[in-house]
């Protein structure tokens, strides 16, 4: 069982930022690919950003230029840098971890971006 755990959310004024964190447990985390996904109060989840294990890189269109992903193979971390943060990013923040047809959900970290 792949146990991932996610941290690094919190409160944030606009315009602030933060960088959320998830550590793997698995030896096979260079082969993974990661993700990070969020899900607001009454949303469906959605996909935020992922990063294949060859380091290609997707984002949600209305977070590119202001998220960056990005993954440690060595601490088996991946990450997410959050700039130019929005009311509307406002979110519980999950942790993906995907190999063929098997994946693993972090606890989920809570995000608020309020002044």
């Amino acid at each position: 069982q792949i146990q991932l755990v996610d941290s690094g959310g919190g409160l944030v004024q606009p315009g602030g930022s933060l960088r959320l964190s998830c550590k793997v447990s698995s030896p096979y985390f260079n082969v993974f690919t990661m993700s990070w996904y969020r899900q607001a109060p009454g949303e469906s989840r959605e996909l935020v950003a992922s990063i294949s294990r060859l380091g290609s890189t997707h984002y949600l269109d209305s977070v590119k230029g202001r998220f960056t992903i990005s993954r440690d193979n060595g601490q088996r971390i991946v990450y997410l840098q959050m700039t130019s943060l929005k009311p509307e990013d406002t979110a519980v923040y999950y942790c993906h971890a995907k190999i063929q047809e098997s994946y693993s959900w972090g606890q989920g970290t809570q995000v608020t971006v309020s002044s």
